[in-house]
């Protein structure tokens, strides 16, 4: 049986502070103190909703932080701009070393990727980074409806899964 390895979307499969070329035209040189600023709030909005067991899906989080992090540097980006800046979200860059190093893994694992993010933005981000085929499957707090680690509970990731 092989062994299974299971990797985060966000941060270590694909790139959040990639925004910030997105960005570039809204904050020019800000734009990636302004990318650092959203991820790190989206982070924080999902570990307190965590914290106080109340979900809601992780696109909430991430537009709420992005609507946190406007405000926090006066940015004046109009709701379009913001919906088009979500909708980005899904087209992050993976790293430069990570399809070399899936294609050594998979023969010899069986892989997944695990996130905050519901199964069609992950499905969409994997595949607009070009690495969804690498993965048996996909595990997502949205399916258990928690921002609680989902891959703690090894059954998550049992055969057939």
């Amino acid at each position: 049986m092989k062994v299974t390895l299971a990797f985060d979307v966000y941060g270590t499969l694909v790139d959040p502070s990639g925004m910030a070329k997105h960005l570039a035209q809204d904050l020019g040189t800000k734009a990636a103190e302004f990318a650092d600023c959203w991820r790190e709030k989206q982070l924080e909005y999902s570990f307190r909703r965590a914290l106080m067991d109340n979900y809601a899906d992780f696109s909430i989080c991430t537009s709420d932080a992005l609507n946190f992090t406007c405000r926090r540097f006066k940015a004046d980006i109009s709701p379009e701009r913001r919906s088009e800046l979500l909708q980005l979200y899904r087209h992050l860059p993976r790293f430069d070393d990570l399809t070399p190093a899936l294609r050594s893994l998979c023969d010899g694992f069986r892989l997944f990727a695990f996130s905050n993010g519901r199964r069609s933005e992950i499905d969409a981000v994997l595949s607009n980074a070009n690495i969804l085929d690498y993965f048996e499957g996909i595990v997502t707090t949205d399916d258990v409806r928690s921002f609680e680690n989902p891959v703690n509970d090894r059954t998550c990731l049992q055969p057939g899964i």
